[in-house]
């Protein structure tokens, strides 16, 4: 997380806006792509900790702020991405006036 805060600030110092601008723009340009990977490298290693007989509970603490459940879905890669996409749906549905 720190070297994360670093990357911002260094984004943050740099002195040319169009180059502040550019460098930010292809970062979140990239970003679904970095999001994946991290969810797989979290994923990989809620597995590994797992293979080390640690509760779900641990992991869910380890993790933080999810509960033991998360935790496992986290392990089988189920994201929170597509829950709460489909959840969007079904209330836009049961919003729309029926015929």
């Amino acid at each position: 997380m720190t070297r994360l805060k670093e990357a911002l600030a260094a984004f943050a110092a740099i002195e040319d806006d169009a180059a502040c601008t550019a460098a930010v723009s292809e970062v979140l340009r990239e970003w679904p792509s970095f999001g994946k990977q991290l969810r797989q490298l979290r994923q990989d290693r809620v597995n590994a900790m797992r293979a080390m007989d640690l509760t779900w509970p641990e992991i869910a603490t380890i993790i933080g702020d999810v509960t033991p459940e998360r935790a496992q879905q986290i392990g089988k890669g189920h994201s929170g991405y597509s829950r709460t996409k489909a959840k969007k749906a079904a209330e836009e549905a049961a919003q729309e006036p029926a015929e």
